[in-house]
């Protein structure tokens, strides 16, 4: 009869209706676990909205893969302590490696998130096979002795300058003095799969996108570079160009910047105006503050133009502002002098809590391309 349809079919439907919804709770559960190096069961249901059996379900599945294990139990409040759980750590890794003009940063990251190894190398940028002959060999040197080869899931690669991912070229880098260079031949001398990415926004993703939804970063290297964030994803612009605060005007007619022009912020908060343009490094520099009354006055200048970017961008993006980068690492024991100097830039905001110190310091865009590699593994579950 009409209207009945047909009974097997509706079962079927049904069926893939629930195992829908199973995969859509499993992913929610392994991106959660991925930021987390450890939870519980009960805190997953609560976190994610999901049923306990559902939680025990996926869970179950994902020990006997061997992709779940315990991790201790939690502190004891009074009643029966709870069973920690978390990645296994070692079930995979992946390779994070940040170039720059004068080095190379590589680490070792475990699908639980943590460090496993760090290395920084000098190693000047020549755009040539030689160049690529021999980082390559130097990222393999480095975690060779470290992980099984067939457990490195990619090497993920961060540059400072505007790149085509699709067609593997750095577009533009001012800090490489570089054009249109391929990348195809960096790529195939890793051997691995490969993730090219942006220095400072390899270093947006170090911290975590999804959780902290809209921010931008302001990476403070030798060079001055910046990412944005806008609800849990990079956003890049029309031309694969937000976020190059470096290149902003903050003093009309003033220090002449690399790219040309005069009046950049790069000429006024990057690392390179602490650092003698890279004559030492920035951790020597700090290590004057309070002893040397040029380094004091040079620190109390650096602090006033980067309160006035941060302000600009404060006015411009209404989010979170992320300090990171070498000279973001130091900025911790600053904030309250630093935010003092932004409050009297900005009469809108009542306090300076978007300020955020970063996660990580150098390593931190070698920490992001790394991780890249763990989202797409994790969604093959």
């Amino acid at each position: 009869m009409k209207g009945w349809g047909n009974p097997s079919r509706k079962r079927a439907k049904g069926r893939d209706r629930e195992l829908e919804k199973k995969q859509v709770a499993k992913h929610k559960i392994l991106d959660y676990m991925l930021e987390q190096r450890s939870t519980t069961k009960a805190e997953l249901a609560k976190k994610l909205n999901l049923s306990m059996p559902t939680v025990l379900s996926n869970i179950s599945e994902l020990t006997e893969k061997g992709l779940v294990v315990e991790a201790g139990e939690m502190e004891s409040t009074g009643g029966r302590k709870a069973r920690k759980i978390s990645l296994r750590e070692d079930h995979c890794f992946a390779v994070g490696v940040d170039i720059t003009a004068h080095h190379l940063g590589m680490v070792l990251l475990n699908l639980g998130g943590g460090i496993a190894a760090w290395q920084r190398v000098r190693l000047v940028f020549q755009p040539d096979a030689a160049y690529c002959r021999q980082m390559a060999e130097l990222v393999r040197s480095f975690y060779q002795d470290k992980a099984a080869e067939e457990k490195i899931l990619g090497i993920g690669v961060s540059f400072p300058g505007i790149l085509n991912k699709s067609e593997r070229i750095l577009v533009k880098s001012h800090a490489l003095k570089l054009e249109n260079y391929s990348l195809k031949m960096m790529e195939q001398m890793l051997g691995l799969p490969v993730y090219f990415e942006n220095d400072a926004n390899a270093a947006m993703l170090a911290e975590n996108p999804k959780k902290i939804r809209d921010a931008v970063y302001l990476s403070l290297n030798h060079t001055l570079g910046g990412a944005v964030c806008i609800d849990g994803r990079l956003f890049s612009g029309q031309g694969q160009k937000a976020g190059e605060f470096g290149h902003m005007l903050l003093v009309p007619g003033g220090k002449q910047c690399y790219c040309g022009k005069y009046g950049c912020a790069d000429a006024y908060c990057a690392a390179s105006v602490l650092t003698e343009d890279g004559a030492y490094g920035v951790d020597a520099f700090m290590g004057r503050l309070g002893k040397d009354e040029e380094a004091d006055q040079k620190w109390e200048e650096y602090l006033e133009n980067l309160a006035a970017l941060i302000s600009n961008l404060r006015m411009a993006f209404d989010t979170d502002v992320i300090l990171g980068g070498d000279v973001g690492g130091y900025l911790g024991e600053y904030m309250v002098e630093l935010g003092e100097k932004v409050q009297k830039n900005n009469l809108f905001d009542l306090d300076v809590g978007y300020l955020k110190n970063c996660s990580y310091q150098r390593e931190a865009s070698a920490v992001g391309v790394a991780k890249y590699f763990f989202q797409g593994f994790l969604e093959r579950f």
